[in-house]
C-alpha cells in the first residue's frame, strides 16, 4: 500500500509489515505494548517497556544505519524532533521505508500515533490509545498557574514555545512563563528561571533533577519532581500521564 507520514512523504508498505525499527523510544513503547513482536531493534534510549531485549542501534542522534539496513526493516520510526534528517535521508536512499511523526501537541500525539498504529503497521487502534484519547478530552483547568519546566541545568534550560510538553502542561492547567520566547527550549539565568514563577515541574529526564538537586534552585516556590515519561512521551504514557501529573501537581500546591 502506499501512504504519507505526518510529513506528508509518501512511502510505499508491503503488507503485511512484519519487521520494525524504532529510532524514538516513545515510539518504542507505543509498538512494544500494541505489537511486540514486530520490532527487531531499538535505540539505547529506548527504556520501556523495562523487560525490552532487543538489538540496540546507537542513539536517536547517531544511529548505526549500516546495521539498520543490514536488519532489512520493512518500516524504520523516526521523530522529527528527536531524530536526524540526515539519517533519514540516508536509510531512504537504501531503500528502507521511513515513517516520520510530527507531533507538537497533544492532539497531534493522538492523531499521529493512531494513524501509525492503522496506516503503518495495520494493527488498528489499542486500547492504551482510546484510554488516552478520552482521559485528555476532558477541558483544562479553569485555574491557570505560572510554572516553569527546566529540561536542563548548567546553563539552565526549560521547555518554551511549539511544544508537545508545553500544550501538555496547558492542559494541566499550568501557563508556562518563558512560552513567549522565541526558542522552544531557551536558555536562562538563574533569575530569569524564576521571574514570575508560582510552580517548578521537575522531570527526572533528560536532565536527572532529584530531591537535593533542582528544587534548591528555586526557594519560596513550590516544585515537584515528576517521572519525565509522563511529561514528554507520547505512547502508552499518556493513558494515566493526566492522572498522575494532576495528582502530583495539586499534592505539591497543597
Amino acid at each position: 500500500m502506499t501512504t504519507v507520514d505526518d510529513l506528508g512523504k509518501p512511502l510505499a508498505l508491503d503488507r503485511p509489515v512484519r519487521r520494525v525499527v524504532s529510532l524514538v523510544p516513545s515510539l518504542t513503547e507505543a509498538v512494544a505494548v500494541t505489537c511486540p513482536e514486530l520490532l527487531v531493534a531499538v535505540t539505547d534510549w529506548c527504556t520501556h517497556p523495562a523487560d525490552l531485549q532487543l538489538e540496540r542501534v546507537r542513539g536517536t542522534k547517531n544511529p548505526n544505519v549500516r546495521r539498520i539496513v543490514e536488519l532489512a526493516p520493512d518500516l524504520v520510526l523516526c521523530n522529527m524532533e528527536e531524530n536526524r534528517r540526515i539519517d533519514v535521508d540516508r536509510l531512504r536512499r537504501a531503500g528502507i521505508p521511513v515513517w516520520v511523526t510530527r507531533i507538537e501537541t497533544v492532539d497531534e500525539a493522538l492523531t499521529s500515533l493512531s494513524r501509525l498504529c492503522a496506516e503503518a503497521l495495520g494493527v488498528g487502534i489499542p486500547k492504551w490509545l482510546t484510554d488516552a484519547e478520552k482521559s485528555w478530552a476532558a477541558p483544562a483547568p479553569a485555574r491557570s498557574r505560572n510554572a516553569v519546566i527546566p529540561i536542563w541545568r548548567n546553563p539552565w534550560m526549560v521547555v518554551g514555545r511549539n511544544t508537545f510538553t508545553g500544550d501538555l502542561a496547558r492542559r494541566l492547567g499550568l501557563h508556562l512563563v518563558h512560552a513567549d520566547r522565541a526558542d522552544r527550549y531557551p536558555r536562562l539565568t538563574e533569575d530569569e528561571l524564576r521571574a514570575g514563577v508560582d510552580l517548578a515541574v521537575l522531570p527526572d529526564e533528560p536532565y536527572v533533577f532529584t530531591e537535593t538537586d533542582g528544587p534548591e534552585a528555586f526557594p519560596g516556590v513550590p516544585s515537584v519532581l515528576v517521572e519525565g515519561r509522563a511529561l514528554t512521551w507520547y505512547g502508552p504514557s499518556l493513558a494515566t500521564a493526566r492522572a498522575t501529573l494532576t495528582e502530583r501537581i495539586e499534592r505539591a500546591l497543597r
